[in-house]
């Protein structure tokens, strides 16, 4: 496929040039334009493209019209109004997907023309694309005229002579995917997935068989795209798998991670979605499953995906100038802008984290004692001089002394089913709500610095009195829980507890909606999705499946071989299984009050009742395990 065309260059979008080239290439048979709702999902339609081609021009401008059904969003687009426009994004990076399970006669594959595109309701832009657009946009032009009304924090750049020589600001982003991996129907023993974790066996390790060959593949592909990846890698996550035959292999579980280069951010927030796409083909074409999802087995590393975000002052010349890095960079961490940005994302992050942590999921993964974050506390490193990573932290400063460009922040707690176009657009939100503080401070960088470093109940000239916004511990082994919530905040339990933010901080959620960037229409709508998402899974999925789970635990020993220790801990087991699924006359397992709290909508009981239902299973599984390795028999969960 020497001539294959994987990506549309700018100068050919326009329809006489486009149709030529579509003209050129009859393998692209199809176009799909790509539309993101509040929920993360994504639109794919099949178009001929013989039933568009002679009235391109009308196609690029006016797109294609849904009745709603395709999308999901809630008190915008209703049922007796449900008319949604795709509009085609001129301006994304457009890209050419291609079936390898439909050849075509004339050699080659069947190609779809992937458009990026925003989705329009009463002829107002509606979906996460058009957020995160609107939110770069006015950070751009906010940023900008606060250099012009205020040229002397131009000083800290010591590149800039003057407002005049800046031409533009540039938004980057970046990603660091991680997913799961495996042959369809192996079987998880979460011992030995445990072991393998706390003794570091896969972590970077070589990969093999199928699995090397789909990574090859899948970082070859992005290079087609123009992701430029930079690498693919084992992750803690996995145990070993067992030869089959040459170069085959079966019982395969593995964590994996693929990284590629930032971008500007509305695209970096695409390709994660395409990348996604891209990996579950290929790893499926070699007959492996892919999971996105944060926690897909309890007990072991989930999978994350840490966001970086970094803002630069495009000169006329061609220089770039980074934003948050300070003008002299063994004295100090971040510029008086780069503090204002961190302390931003800090104080707002109750009305960010919904849209962070929004599924059942996500949240199981952000528990204390596998890398994943839970307080709100940042890391800059022990010293300016020595830049250090504190994985325990929600967001850590990334910086390098030989390179000013690099300075950027990473916000530790996404997951790979995170919207990063809400999840982006809320952070430049926050990031100018704290620029903006710091330049009506007229504070000076020393100031800002140690004013940033406060501890719990000293003020602050914007950051919460009560607070502890700088920790270079280890956050889980040098605090203790309640120590953790009285200087870092209580985190929340359940999605429900999340999304209560957006009603507990109305002051934080003004900075999201500040020029009208998160409308009150958007909000609720994103908010009644992500309840109806919470309510329905935990109904129709979660409690199913511990139903199932609770079912298979069954009753091992007979009347050989066994202790009054067995007999004991079985009879602790069947109190707790008959607690969580069993009702009688006298009494209503928690399954089921949990189902009645959800239909009559006490989502405030319900929650509660989930955190009580997750940590009895939890204590299920736990004293299951135990009472297992104490028979004499082989049993599996």
């Amino acid at each position: 496929m020497e001539n294959t065309l994987y990506t549309i260059k700018d100068n050919f979008k326009a329809p006489d040039q486009l149709s030529s080239l579509l003209k050129q290439h009859p393998e692209i048979q199809f176009v799909s334009l790509f539309a993101v709702d509040f929920g993360n999902n994504h639109t794919d339609e099949k178009i001929p493209i013989n039933r568009i081609i002679d009235d391109l021009e009308s196609f690029l401008k006016k797109g294609i019209q849904t009745d709603g059904s395709s999308v999901y969003l809630p008190e915008i687009a209703t049922i007796n109004n449900a008319k949604v426009d795709l509009i085609p994004d001129m301006d994304a990076q457009w890209i050419v997907d291609y079936n390898k399970g439909h050849p075509l006669p004339g050699g080659g594959f069947s190609g779809t023309l992937i458009i990026p595109s925003f989705l329009y309701h009463e002829n107002v832009p509606v979906c996460s694309r058009s957020v995160l657009k609107r939110s770069s946009e006015h950070f751009k032009s906010t940023i900008l005229k606060l250099l012009k009304d205020s040229p002397e924090y131009l000083r800290d750049y010591p590149e800039i002579s003057n407002f005049d020589e800046i031409e533009a600001v540039a938004l980057t982003s970046a990603t660091e995917l991680e997913f799961w991996v495996k042959t369809p129907d192996t079987h998880m023993d979460i011992e030995k997935l445990s072991a393998s974790q706390h003794l570091k066996e896969q972590y970077w390790k070589r990969t093999y068989g199928q699995v090397r060959t789909a990574m090859e593949e899948t970082l070859l592909t992005l290079e087609h795209y123009g992701f430029e990846p930079e690498m693919g890698h084992k992750e803690v996550g996995g145990v070993t798998s067992k030869l089959a035959g040459t170069n085959t292999f079966t019982h395969i579980m593995e964590q994996l991670e693929i990284d590629w280069t930032y971008d500007e951010t509305l695209r970096t927030a695409d390709k994660e979605i395409i990348a996604k796409d891209i990996i579950k083909d290929v790893f499926e074409a070699h007959g492996l499953n892919v999971t996105f999802q944060a926690k897909p087995l309890e007990g072991v590393a989930g999978s994350g995906e840490h966001h970086h975000v970094g803002v630069a002052l495009k000169l006329k010349d061609g220089k770039n100038i980074n934003l948050f890095s300070p003008k002299d960079m063994t004295s100090n961490f971040l510029s008086k802008l780069g503090y204002g940005a961190l302390m931003g994302i800090l104080k707002n992050y109750e009305v960010i984290n919904p849209f962070v942590s929004s599924t059942n999921d996500s949240l199981n993964r952000l528990k204390p004692g596998f890398e994943a974050p839970v307080c709100i506390v940042s890391s800059l490193g022990h010293a300016p001089q020595i830049p250090s990573r504190n994985r325990t932290v929600l967001i850590g400063l990334i910086r390098d002394l030989s390179n000013t460009h690099a300075t950027r922040f990473e916000l530790r707690s996404p997951n790979p089913n995170s919207n990063s176009y809400l999840l982006l657009a809320a952070l430049y939100q926050a990031k100018l709500d704290g620029i903006q503080a710091v330049i009506h401070s007229n504070a000076t960088l020393s100031d800002i610095e140690s004013a940033f470093n406060k501890k719990a109940g000293e003020p602050h000239f914007y950051l919460e009195t009560p607070r502890v916004y700088r920790s270079e511990k280890d956050v889980f082994e040098d605090y203790s829980s309640s120590e953790r919530d009285a200087l870092f905040g209580v985190p929340p339990k359940t999605v429900y507890e999340n999304l209560l933010a957006f009603g507990k901080y109305p002051e934080k959620v003004k900075v999201l909606m500040q020029n009208d960037i998160f409308s009150e229409k958007i909000v609720r709508s994103y908010r009644a999705y992500m309840l109806s998402e919470w309510s329905t899974e935990l109904k129709e999925r979660i409690i199913p499946t511990h139903i199932r789970t609770i079912r298979r635990l069954d009753k091992l020993h007979g009347n050989e071989e066994i202790t009054d220790l067995d007999v004991l801990s079985w009879e602790y087991i069947n109190r707790i299984r008959h607690s969580l699924m069993k009702d009688s006359v006298a009494s209503k397992s928690l399954f089921t009050q949990i189902r009645e709290a959800l239909d009559a909508e006490n989502y405030d009981l319900a929650s509660n009742l989930q955190i009580e239902m997750n940590d009895q299973m939890g204590l299920l599984l736990k004293k299951y395990l135990d009472y297992r390795r104490n028979l004499m028999i082989t049993n599996h969960l």
